[in-house]
């Protein structure tokens, strides 16, 4: 676990329900309001000060977090490789279990994973971000496998190999957005990344380190694209992952190699390994994919589902629908009343759980012909609400408007086979979009010498528009420069 049990049972207290959860999405928490305001634009120098405080304060956490980097950097080649091999090693056996008949390790529903894939988003998508600040030291070739790095983050400006596009591409094509109701914790982890990133000058050794210990090949990368594969997601944000961190020629070598060539040649060695040492521990402060994955709780989700619409539900229903004598409005009135208006509308006979939700007048109002409630929930919530309805029979992955066969014992078609039958369009950033910043960087591009573009580009590079056409482009003119 990255944060101790007591951390974690405040994370999930906030996940009930409670008279705030209709509050306006401007209310974000510090973490989050940090994490915005360092992914959305390029910080002011204020901004910047309060990121690298933020850091600071990140430290001592940092120091007590677990850390199996070896004591002496002469043995980080020898580490990397042995992570590798025992990595290797038990997803072995976890294939191994599961072609035996085992259950998926990870991901109990469909409703489970795409919940996972929602609460990990704050750091997805700032994937890379800690290296942005190096960029502009590409000419020290010392750097250049950390340059190297963050270019490849970005896809070399390819838009389905732009890591940030498609994690959001992925939440849009299942209505994972937006993430304006997620615990302020989950944006910690990409705060720290950004902070790093925006302030990489005066946190250079710890840089060096959250890449070394970031890049390096974890098993739940490897269980995570097989399990989103099997229940019909796309696991290609995974997966490329798995091939890019490579041990041989890929990112977790060349953390390694960086960190190797970057210790100080005149400077007191021993000082900057323990700083690297604290910026390895950083990958580890905040909930992580494991704590996510743990977290997950179908009747919770469901409850906080709810108290979210009940701000805009209360006041558009009619009188005459009442349970246990009061009106829908009621109920909706208060999200904390959300466990019994639940409550009620099982012993009314609204939900039948355990059974096909078809036969639940609630699924009814929300799917189906004359469906009263059509459009209130998204793709997400409807299967959130689906896989809670359908109790255990929810663990065969089905989606929620995928046609119900409750009593079939075939096995469901993967992503990829699916992919092959069905014509799924790129993930688009092309140069030819309509995009107001595209053409202002066009525009700057023109008006500047050699030096000067070079910095133009590297702007455009940053967090916050680099997966955008302009931040696309500029990779690409960049990486050609190289």
């Amino acid at each position: 676990m990255h944060i101790g049990p007591q951390e974690w049972k405040q994370l999930q207290d906030m996940r009930r329900p409670d008279a705030s959860a209709s509050a306006s999405a401007s209310a974000l928490g510090p973490l989050a309001s940090l994490h915005h305001r360092l992914a959305s634009a390029r910080p002011d120098e204020a901004t910047r000060h309060e990121a690298a405080q933020f850091l600071q304060a990140q430290m001592p956490t940092a120091e007590h977090a677990p850390s199996d980097l070896p004591d002496s950097p002469g043995d980080l080649l020898p580490w990397m490789e042995a992570n590798t091999r025992d990595v290797h090693a038990r997803y072995a056996d976890y294939l191994a279990r599961r072609k035996a008949g085992g259950p998926r390790h990870y991901f109990r529903t469909r409703a489970h994973a795409l919940f996972v894939l929602r609460n990990i988003a704050p750091t997805k998508l700032v994937d890379g971000a800690w290296l942005y600040g190096l960029v502009r030291h590409w000419r020290n070739p010392r750097l250049s496998d950390l340059v190297r790095t963050y270019v490849e983050e970005l896809g070399e400006g390819l838009p389905d190999k732009n890591h940030v596009l498609l994690y959001r591409s992925l939440l849009a094509r299942n209505a994972l957005d937006p993430l304006d109701d997620l615990p302020d914790e989950l944006w910690r982890q990409g705060a720290i990344q950004l902070a790093l990133g925006w302030n990489a000058e005066a946190f250079q050794p710890e840089v060096i380190g959250f890449n070394l210990g970031y890049e390096q090949l974890p098993l739940h990368l490897l269980i995570t694209a097989y399990e989103l594969n099997e229940l019909g997601l796309d696991p290609y944000y995974f997966t490329l992952h798995v091939t890019v961190d490579n041990a041989g020629t890929g990112h977790a070598r060349r953390a390694c190699q960086a960190a190797l060539d970057l210790l100080p040649r005149m400077g007191d060695v021993s000082a900057f390994w323990q700083r690297m040492r604290t910026g390895f521990q950083l990958a580890c402060v905040g909930p992580g994919t494991a704590d996510v994955i743990e977290s997950f709780d179908v009747e919770q989700e469901t409850l906080r589902i709810l108290a979210r619409k009940s701000g805009a539900g209360h006041g558009a229903h009619s009188e005459y629908c009442r349970l246990r004598g009061r009106s829908i409005n009621e109920w909706l009135r208060d999200p904390a009343q959300m466990p019994d208006f639940l409550q009620a509308l099982e012993s009314a006979g609204w939900i039948a759980r355990g059974r096909p939700p078809g036969e639940s007048r609630f699924w009814q109002l929300l799917q189906g012909e004359r469906a009263e409630m059509f459009g209130v929930f998204s793709s997400y919530e409807m299967q959130v609400i689906h896989d809670w309805i359908r109790a255990d029979g929810a663990s065969d992955g089905r989606a929620w408007n995928e046609a119900a066969d409750e009593g079939a014992t075939r096995r469901r078609a993967t992503f990829r086979a699916l992919a092959r039958n069905t014509h799924c369009p790129p993930v688009d950033g092309g140069a030819d979009l309509l995009d107001p910043d595209l053409a202002a960087l066009r525009e700057r591009l023109a008006a500047s010498d050699a030096a000067d573009r070079t910095a133009v580009l590297v702007e455009a590079m940053s967090p916050a528009t680099h997966w955008s056409p302009a931040g696309l482009e500029a990779t690409r003119q960049f990486w050609a420069t190289l």
